[in-house]
């Protein structure tokens, strides 16, 4: 059958303390509202409704980043959670399949723990999450009657007896999406916060002879982020996550904890990861690289063989084909280097092509921008670039062609060629020690004057 999202992100997330909206806070460098349009993927949904208010263009720009088809609704008036969700009705009128409520701060939702609910509502009218908390706080209790779930009573309204309850409510709400709005239909305010709740559907839904019972999960996967702190212990979920999975999917970490993931990092098996490594958005490195200490990738492609670092930067754009080198404190970006290419020291190669085979020598530069344009260098096969080479763009190195050490080269250099920029050197006798001795006067006297 197919499936609707509602993903509820109108709140302001008052205790951030920030002009952001809370769920356009990052955690593994996407926004808490991208976590979970990626947890309800799992359901490949046929229309995303983002519920949004406070912020909602940035709200709108970043769920339609992730996916163009999203649509976003306002939600004016902060009344509850039961009013949120009708705020979707309009948009999914007509809609003939299930809905399934979300929530944009709460990021950690397996994919897995949704398919239980979908297999769930296959028996039943409404599914609820729950989870069992080690410390029930003011979370809404689910009260169970066997495997019927009889109702959910919010903190604020609960009786002592049913505060003692463990099992809670995650928020997280699939029926059938016309029944939904029917449900919420009959939904009142007439409760303690003055607020539509959501959870009211489920005894409305008994009332009505219709069936309603939760599914259960960790109670880590409903961590949501309502503060800074909360932020932190978000990111540091994810990561521990990550870490897990990479290391059970074959990867070596040799300090996991200093390994950092964004949120779509794919490593391959057999890969080798040293300490303190961070990985930006959209890194892909393939099985038996190995990447070198405090190195940072984002936006890049390390193919097989290839050794990255320590202390390199890939930054977006920079492809590195199988059993190239990229070695410490270089920086690539936009740049393709093909197999077997070296850079091993001290150097940027931005909007550049460099060959199979080509050494490049330490501090070279490709010049690539004058001030307004990016411009692109090539460099062919098997080619030797000199340290302090200094490539202006455009310009075209060709195969086996070499440049000489502390060139400037701003003309193409034809295959097999030499290139040899220099100004001619002229050693004057004496004049160092000559000017030294000026040198020292000079600062005595500003000394002697200062007191």
């Amino acid at each position: 059958m197919s499936t609707a999202l509602i993903i509820l992100a109108a709140g302001k997330g008052t205790r951030m303390k920030s002009d952001l909206p809370k769920v356009l806070h990052q955690v593994a460098f996407a926004p808490l509202l991208v976590h979970a349009m990626k947890s309800g993927a799992a359901f490949d949904p046929e229309r995303t409704i983002i519920v949004a208010g406070h912020g909602a263009e940035a709200v709108a720009a970043a769920a339609q980043e992730f996916d163009s088809r999203a649509e976003v609704v306002l939600q004016k008036e902060q009344q509850g959670t039961g009013h949120a969700v009708q705020m979707a009705q309009e948009a999914l009128a007509g809609f003939g399949g299930d809905a399934i409520v979300l929530y944009g701060d709460t990021p950690f939702i397996r994919p897995e723990t949704l398919t239980r609910m979908a297999k769930a509502r296959a028996q039943h009218d409404v599914v609820v999450l729950g989870f069992e908390a080690a410390d029930p706080g003011r979370y809404g209790r689910l009260v169970m009657d066997g495997d019927r779930l009889d109702r959910i009573v919010e903190f604020n309204d609960a009786s002592d007896q049913e505060r003692t309850i463990t099992l809670c409510n995650s928020g997280v709400i699939m029926a059938r999406t016309e029944m939904l709005f029917s449900l919420l239909d009959d939904v009142n305010s007439d409760n303690a916060s003055g607020e539509y709740y959501l959870t009211d559907i489920i005894g409305i839904a008994n009332a009505q002879g219709l069936s309603a019972t939760a599914v259960t999960c960790d109670e880590a996967e409903t961590l949501g982020v309502n503060s800074r702190a909360q932020l932190a212990e978000a990111e540091a979920e994810f990561q521990s996550r990550a870490r897990a999975e990479a290391l059970e999917n074959s990867v070596t970490l040799m300090a996991p904890e200093t390994v950092y993931f964004a949120h779509d990092t794919v490593i391959g098996r057999d890969a080798l990861i040293e300490p303190n490594v961070v990985f930006g958005p959209g890194a892909t490195i393939e099985s038996g690289a190995h990447i070198r200490a405090f190195t940072h990738i984002e936006g890049a492609h390390v193919s097989r063989g290839a050794i990255v670092g320590p202390y390199a930067r890939l930054r977006p754009g920079a492809e590195l084909a199988e059993n190239t080198h990229v070695g410490n404190f270089v920086e690539i970006k936009n740049a393709t280097l093909a197999e077997g290419a070296k850079a091993n020291h001290l150097t940027y190669i931005g909007d550049a092509e460099v060959g199979e085979a080509t050494n490049i020598g330490a501090g070279t530069i490709t010049c690539n921008y004058d001030g307004v344009m990016k411009h692109k260098t090539t460099i062919g096969a098997r080619s030797f670039i000199g340290s302090n080479t200094m490539l202006i763009a455009p310009v075209a190195v060709g195969d086996e062609a070499m440049t000489a050490t502390g060139a400037v080269v701003n003309k193409d250099v034809p295959d097999g060629a030499m290139a040899i920029s220099r100004a001619e050197q002229v050693n004057k006798p004496g004049f160092a020690r000559k000017l030294m001795n000026i040198l020292r006067a000079k600062k005595e006297k500003q000394m002697k004057e200062r007191g």
